[in-house]
């Protein structure tokens, strides 16, 4: 299982250059996703008792809905700078891409997004 290394250009600021977020962020976000996914489905299979059982089956589902809303304002900012996005993600890293301007539920989401990560990264380690 691969470790997630932290590496992030993102400024939460309220900007965004596309290139972080087609390169960087969605990319960790669904390595995180897959990764936690993968680590606790493993743990609850293995808990020593109903009490661990719980608990790995609870941070999944939290893990889950954060994922979601995550997604759901990703989705926002996809849309509006679907043209700008689409160039950057076809040339393959060779265009940084506008800055994005961020409303306050997508900066919202790429520190969630940031802090998700970390957590994954915790659990993975641990």
């Amino acid at each position: 299982m691969p470790i997630l290394q932290d590496h992030s250009p993102l400024s939460t600021d309220g900007k965004l250059f596309a290139r972080d977020l087609v390169h960087d962020l969605i990319p960790k976000l669904k390595t995180t996703q897959n990764l936690v996914n993968d680590t606790l489905r493993v743990r609850v299979a293995k808990a020593g008792n109903d009490d661990e059982r719980s608990h790995y089956q609870l941070l999944q589902q939290e893990f889950e809905l954060e994922i979601m809303m995550i997604n759901m304002n990703l989705e926002h900012l996809l849309q509006r700078y679907a043209q700008e996005i689409r160039d950057v993600a076809e040339s393959y890293g060779s265009l940084t891409g506008p800055m994005l301007e961020l409303d306050r539920h997508e900066r919202f989401a790429i520190d969630s997004a940031r802090k998700l990560y970390e957590r994954a990264r915790a659990i993975q380690t641990a």
